[in-house]
C-alpha cells in the first residue's frame, strides 16, 4: 500500500514570513534548504509524514513548477523506495509520469556540510487539478529524519489524513486509487483511499482542491494557545480532541486533533 511521505504548503516568495509564524505556532522548522532545482524549504518533522514549506528565493535559479502554483497546501507526496520502478508502475496504469528528477541540498551537522538527496516522480499538472502530487524517494533518509528535529513544542507528531474536493469526487478517488496501487472506497458523502498510517478523502466541492491535511499532537493545549494568541492565525476548537487551524495569509486550513 502507497504511504504519505509528506505535504506541501507553498509560500512563493513570502518563506520569510512563514517560517516565523509556524515558529511562533510552536513548530520547530529545519534550517532553510536550498534545493539545486531552484527552491527553498523548512521542515516539520514527525516520525512519519512530515509537513514542508516551500518556495523560491527571490533572485536567482526559481523552480518553475512551484512558481506555477498558488499559495497554501499544494503537494501531496508519496514515498517511493524506486523511483524508476514507480515511474514504470504508473506508466503502466495508464499516466504519463515525469522523471525520475534527481536534486539536492546541502544539509549542516555538527560542524560539517553533507548533501541530502531525492529523486522525485511527478504526475503532470493537471492530471489531480487540485495541486501537485508525486512520489519522493529519500536517497539520504538520514539527512532528513534526524532525532533532534522531532521535538515541537506544539506537540506536533504526526499527519493521518489529507482531504480533497472534487466536482467529481468518485472519478477523482478512483484517479487516486489507480496511481496508488490502492482501493476507493465509499465513506458517507466521501470517498476513501487508505494509505499506510495515513488516508486519502475526497469530498464533493464546487472546485477542484487540496482542501486540509490532519495533523495529530499529543494534545491541543499549545497549539490552541498560540493560535489564539496570534494576529494572523484562528483557532476553532470543535470538540474536546480536535479544532482547526486558519491561516488567511497563506491560504491554509489544517484540522488538528490530539492524540490523548
Amino acid at each position: 500500500m502507497a504511504e504519505l511521505d509528506h505535504v506541501v504548503i507553498n509560500t512563493l516568495t513570502e518563506m520569510d514570513a512563514a517560517a516565523d509564524l509556524f515558529a511562533a505556532l510552536g513548530f520547530l522548522l529545519t534550517p532553510r534548504g536550498h534545493h539545486s532545482l531552484g527552491s527553498i524549504n523548512h521542515l516539520m518533522m514527525t516520525e512519519g509524514a512530515y509537513l514542508e514549506l516551500v518556495g523560491v528565493p527571490e533572485t536567482g535559479l526559481q523552480r518553475q513548477e512551484v512558481l506555477d502554483s498558488p499559495t497554501g497546501l499544494n503537494g501531496l507526496v508519496l514515498k517511493t523506495g524506486d523511483a524508476d520502478a514507480t515511474a514504470a508502475a504508473l506508466a503502466t496504469a495508464g499516466f504519463a509520469p515525469q522523471g525520475p528528477v534527481a536534486f539536492s541540498r546541502p544539509v549542516a551537522l555538527d560542524g560539517r556540510q553533507e548533501e541530502a538527496r531525492f529523486r522525485t516522480v511527478r504526475l503532470p499538472p493537471g492530471t489531480f487539478p487540485g495541486g501537485r502530487v508525486y512520489f519522493c524517494q529519500h536517497l539520504t533518509p538520514d539527512l532528513v529524519w534526524r532525532p533532534e528535529w522531532l521535538l515541537h513544542p506544539n506537540g506536533f507528531c504526526g499527519i493521518d489524513l489529507f482531504r480533497i474536493e472534487s466536482p467529481e469526487p468518485e472519478a477523482q478517488a478512483a484517479l487516486f486509487a489507480r496511481a496508488f496501487g490502492a482501493p476507493a472506497e465509499r465513506n458517507g458523502a466521501d470517498w476513501r483511499v487508505p494509505l499506510t498510517a495515513a488516508e486519502i478523502h475526497v469530498a464533493p466541492g464546487s472546485a477542484a482542491r487540496f482542501a486540509t491535511a490532519r495533523l495529530l499532537f499529543s494534545d491541543l493545549d499549545e497549539i490552541a494557545r498560540r493560535a489564539g494568541a496570534h494576529a494572523e492565525a484562528t483557532w476553532d476548537q470543535q470538540g474536546p480532541a480536535e479544532g482547526r487551524l486558519s491561516i488567511p495569509r497563506l491560504n491554509v486550513n489544517l484540522i488538528c486533533r490530539s492524540r490523548r
